[in-house]
């Protein structure tokens, strides 16, 4: 028997409300992305992590928020705990694997291609694998079509969101692109539940509709709490919100690990006594 799917069931409140977790997820890990871009590599492994987190736990939290307007109309809807969070886990990964990639490589060439592609599956991942999470007396096909280009979306916004990480400098030119990312991921998201279909087991089935608010609220408070303490660091860190860095001159070409080029600082020779040599033309004076 076919289902009866309303991804709707709340308006358009499901819909914004996602909307606004990928753009915050997506803000926060392209500042934190750009930061290990300016800094040494001793602290750049903790702001790519921080970034993969942010981003995997926005994208996560944005699929849910959108899943609480999805119903079955013949058919009650519940979640397997274990499955839905090991997407979580998915999503932190797979997009930590692309962040690294560019952090320490560049967002150019091959490093770029490569690091958005890994990403962008990841994320793809993430929304399947939760879809597989999702429990009711029937099952899911998808059109094959559909599929794929849901996967290329989120593959040209993950690949667009690293690029602009170690481009883009000024905190208002992130912003616009995290809102572009937002508004690419949650496309990714409905591209993938427009191809959805729902076949139900045997005879109708009653008491079906939107899944309590209490079902995925429990869910969603740990993400939710880890992107409010991301976004304070952020709030509290100038050099983050802005993009510049602060007496680091050889470390603002963007895309370039901050190590690689070396300051100009540390271009002098250097004593036995370990002081600099005067100028030539001090002795003179």
């Amino acid at each position: 028997m076919q289902g009866t799917v309303d991804g709707f069931s709340y308006g358009a409140v499901t819909p914004l409300a996602a909307y606004l977790m990928a753009c915050l997820g997506g803000a926060l890990g392209l500042r934190c992305t750009t930061r290990a871009l300016l800094v040494t590599h001793s602290w750049r492994p903790a702001w790519l992590a921080l970034g993969a987190a942010a981003i995997g736990s926005g994208i996560w939290t944005m699929h849910f928020v959108a899943m609480m307007g999805f119903a079955i109309k013949e058919a009650p809807i519940h979640y397997d705990q274990p499955v839905t969070y090991a997407s979580l886990g998915l999503a932190i990964v797979m997009v930590g694997v692309g962040i690294f990639i560019v952090g320490y490589r560049g967002a150019t060439g091959t490093a770029l291609f490569t690091g958005g592609t890994i990403t962008g599956l990841g994320v793809a991942s993430m929304h399947y694998l939760g879809m597989a999470g999702v429990r009711f007396h029937g099952r899911f096909t998808y059109n094959t079509l559909t599929v794929a280009a849901s996967v290329v979306i989120a593959v040209v916004a993950a690949t667009a969101a690293l690029w602009a990480a170690g481009r883009v400098r000024g905190f208002l030119w992130s912003v616009g692109a995290s809102l572009v990312m937002g508004l690419a991921v949650s496309g990714m998201h409905y591209m993938g539940m427009a191809g959805l279909g729902v076949h139900l087991d045997g005879t109708s089935h009653t008491g079906g509709g939107v899944p309590e608010p209490s079902v995925l609220a429990p869910m969603l408070i740990g993400p939710l709490a880890f992107l409010l303490l991301a976004a304070v660091v952020v709030i509290f860190d100038p050099m983050m919100v802005m993009g510049r860095p602060v007496r680091l001159p050889a470390e603002r070409t963007p895309g370039v690990p901050a190590a690689a080029v070396p300051s100009h600082l540390d271009r002098r020779p250097v004593l036995h006594s370990g002081r600099r040599p005067e100028h030539q033309g001090s002795r003179s004076r």
